[in-house]
Order: C-alpha cells, then sequence, then structure tokens
C-alpha cells in the first residue's frame, strides 16, 4: 500500500505546492495498481516545515506535485516521503493512473525557489 499526496487547485494539480487549496491524499494498491481510497483534505496555512510534518502525520509517503522549492523537498525527504516533481496540471485519478501505467511526464520544477 502507498499513500499519495498530490495538492490541488481547482481540482487539479496544483503548480506551486505550498498554495494549493487541498490535497488529495490517496490510498492506493501498489500490486494491483488501483486506488483504494481518495480524501480530500485542507492543509494547515502555509509556513516552513509545517506540511511536511503534516502530511507525515497523515501517513503520505509520496507526493507527486507540479513544483517545490529545494528545501521543502529535503524536508519531505527527512520524513521519509518522497517527492516527485514536474507534473502537469489534471485530476489525481488521472495522475495516478499514469504514474501506476509508467507514463506519468515529469517534466522541469515548476518551482523556482
Amino acid at each position: 500500500m502507498i499513500k499519495i499526496a498530490i495538492p490541488l487547485a481547482n481540482s487539479e494539480l496544483c503548480m506551486h505546492f505550498g498554495h494549493c487549496e487541498q490535497f488529495a491524499i490517496i490510498d492506493a494498491d501498489e500490486e494491483a495498481k488501483t486506488i483504494i481510497k481518495t480524501v480530500l483534505a485542507t492543509p494547515p496555512p502555509h509556513e516552513p516545515g509545517v506540511l511536511p510534518r503534516w502530511l507525515a502525520e497523515q501517513g503520505v509517503n509520496m507526493i507527486i506535485a507540479g513544483g517545490m522549492g529545494g528545501r521543502a523537498q529535503g524536508l519531505f525527504n527527512a520524513q521519509n516521503i518522497n517527492v516527485l516533481t514536474g507534473a502537469a496540471p489534471a485530476a489525481p485519478e488521472k495522475i495516478i493512473a499514469a504514474f501506476f501505467a509508467g507514463t506519468l511526464e515529469l517534466g522541469d520544477n515548476a518551482c523556482d525557489h
């Protein structure tokens, strides 16, 4: 089982991780390549170091994002949360389907700090 967080704005992946409206937190079966459950969660206010702790408390072990600063990526790695950046805006279900199919395209990190 894997728990993946995807930052959302307007029900699609938000390109700027720290400014998302909510997170899709998805429980998925890696072997069956299926989504078991999706929960939409409103994050705490954006302050340095808060989101890595909060997402770790939710049991998240992977994030798929459009962009994320290097310092934030380091904080997530310290919480044993793997970060994939460079994903394009899409509905969370489409992103997870592409991830499991091995067709998720990751471009440049959309964040420059």
